[in-house]
C-alpha cells in the first residue's frame, strides 16, 4: 500500500469484528505514530491503550455520547490520546512562542492521530477518532497526570464492513495559487 493509497482508502470505522488485536501490532502502530511531526520535535502526545474488557468497562461507565458508546463497546481497542500541555507552541520558560498559544498542541495531536490511523490502516485495522467523551470521567479512568489533557479517543480494530468514502470538494474550492 502506498501512502496515497492509504490516504484515499482509509475510512472512519464505526463497526468492528470482535477479533482481538495482538499487542505487537498495537505497539507497531503506536511506534509509527511516535514519528509524527511535532513542534520543535517536542513529542508531547502520549497513548493510553485499553484493550482488556476491564479497561473498556471502566471507560464505558463514564458519561459517553450514545454513538461513541456503541463504537467503544464493539472496538477491541480504544486508545486515549493524551497531550502534555504548555510545551508545544511555548518557549522553555512557558512563554507562548506563537499567537496560537495552546492551539499548537492540538495541531500536533491531530498530526499524531492521522499518523496513527494511517499506520493502523496499513496493518489492516480500522479506526475512528472520537472527540466527544466524558471530560471528567475519562481523565479519572486513565489516570491522567497533572499538565496533561485528553485530546481524543481512538477506536481501533478489524472493520466489520468497509464504508464507501464520502464525496470531496473540487480542488478549485480548496486551494489557490498566488
Amino acid at each position: 500500500m502506498t501512502t496515497l493509497d492509504a490516504i484515499y482508502t482509509r475510512r472512519s470505522i464505526r463497526s468492528y469484528k470482535p477479533d482481538p488485536v495482538d499487542r505487537p501490532v498495537i505497539e507497531e502502530v503506536l511506534q509509527a505514530a511516535a514519528w509524527a511531526p511535532s513542534w520543535k520535535n517536542s513529542q508531547t502526545v502520549r497513548y493510553v491503550v485499553m484493550d482488556t474488557p476491564q479497561a473498556k468497562k471502566a471507560l464505558l461507565e463514564t458519561d459517553l455520547p450514545a454513538f461513541n458508546r456503541r463504537v467503544i463497546e464493539q472496538a477491541p481497542v480504544v486508545i486515549a490520546m493524551v497531550t502534555n500541555t504548555g510545551i508545544s507552541g511555548y518557549l522553555p520558560d512557558g512563554t507562548p512562542n506563537t499567537t496560537l498559544g495552546a492551539g499548537w498542541q492540538m495541531f500536533d495531536a491531530g498530526i499524531a492521530a492521522q499518523t496513527l490511523c494511517l499506520a493502523a490502516w496499513e496493518k489492516g485495522l480500522g479506526t475512528l477518532i472520537m472527540g466527544l467523551y466524558d471530560e471528567t470521567g475519562t481523565p479519572a479512568v486513565i489516570g491522567l497526570e497533572p499538565g496533561q489533557i485528553v485530546t481524543a479517543l481512538i477506536a481501533m480494530g478489524y472493520a466489520e464492513t468497509q464504508p464507501k468514502g464520502p464525496g470531496r470538494k473540487d480542488p478549485e474550492e480548496l486551494f489557490r495559487y498566488l
